[in-house]
């Protein structure tokens, strides 16, 4: 996509005021300095607010301030890489954030290639290192409404198996969704991922979370991305992510990453080792389904 200002956009500025008393519409009026004219909840914790000077924003209600602080700078460290495409954000305070509202349209194959090579050049920008939070944002930080703790490492496979895959193994099988007797497939592959890895690669700025509902395709006939859980990563965890929930013209999206960053011989081989992650982040929100699939995904990794 390039670096064109009309094209990026990022953090304007932020207050720190600690109500979670007030409205959407206070929110809003707080953190945009305009009046709020109208608003339509859309869910217990989103609300479209239109201004008086004829814009619409998103409000969004976080559990926590924390999960705020999080999703502000990472969407501000995305937009600083100049690639991708993500919403304005006018501020956040208390359990409150002010963003851009994108108007919907529908995807397609142009708009997809696009996606796939600001992508790339996304997580070319780099990461400090493996686990590496957002300038700004936590160590403590959340994935959905799970906690994810960014905490650095040198290596991937290393960083990867103690940070990203076995404390939501711990947690799955603390809270009996995987059995004791299942665990040891998954624990075998993170003895194994060193093997199994690939090429080392440098860590590459992630969205973190990047399945297919965290991509809005723009009534502009552009994707733009939302929702980060960003960190310090192996860039095929996200483009993994785009193929586990599935995503309109993802063929598309894969031939313009690769016109920009090829990816490393066999990396369809590893799509599976980099599922693992967010498998079992949705095993602990979501339940025995998808404990089942990341098994079947660790032994399936394992047989290759």
């Amino acid at each position: 996509m390039g670096k064109h200002a009309e094209a990026v956009v990022g953090v304007i500025g932020e207050t720190q005021v600690d109500d979670d008393s007030d409205s959407p519409a206070a929110a809003a009026e707080r953190l945009t300095g305009r009046t709020a004219t109208e608003k339509r909840p859309l869910s217990g914790a989103l609300t479209e607010v239109d201004l008086d000077d004829g814009r619409t924003v998103m409000v969004k209600r976080a559990d926590s301030v924390e999960e705020v602080r999080a999703e502000a700078a990472g969407l501000g460290w995305l937009a600083g890489s100049g690639t991708v495409r993500v919403p304005i954000v006018y501020g956040r305070d208390g359990h409150w954030l002010v963003t851009d509202l994108i108007a919907r349209g529908r995807p397609n194959r142009e708009a997809a290639l696009d996606l796939g090579r600001a992508l790339a050049g996304l997580h070319l920008a780099g990461a400090p290192a493996f686990g590496s939070a957002p300038p700004g944002g936590p160590r403590d930080a959340f994935i959905g409404r799970a906690p994810m703790r960014n905490v650095e490492g040198a290596e991937w496979p290393e960083w990867y198996a103690e940070h990203r895959v076995l404390p939501y193994l711990r947690s799955a099988v603390d809270d009996g969704t995987i059995a004791a007797g299942e665990a040891p497939v998954i624990e075998r592959l993170c003895t194994r991922l060193t093997d199994l890895a690939g090429p080392a690669e440098p860590p590459a700025r992630l969205h973190g979370d990047l399945w297919n509902g965290n991509v809005l395709w723009g009534a502009d006939g552009h994707a733009w991305l939302i929702d980060p859980a960003a960190h310090g990563g192996h860039r095929e965890t996200d483009l993994a992510m785009l193929h586990l929930f599935g995503c309109p013209h993802l063929d598309d999206v894969l031939r313009g990453y690769e016109q920009v960053a090829p990816l490393a011989d066999g990396w369809p081989d590893r799509v599976g080792l980099h599922q693992l992650f967010p498998l079992l982040v949705h095993t602990v929100l979501f339940g025995r389904g998808y404990a089942e699939q990341a098994l079947s995904t660790a032994k399936a990794a394992l047989e290759r």
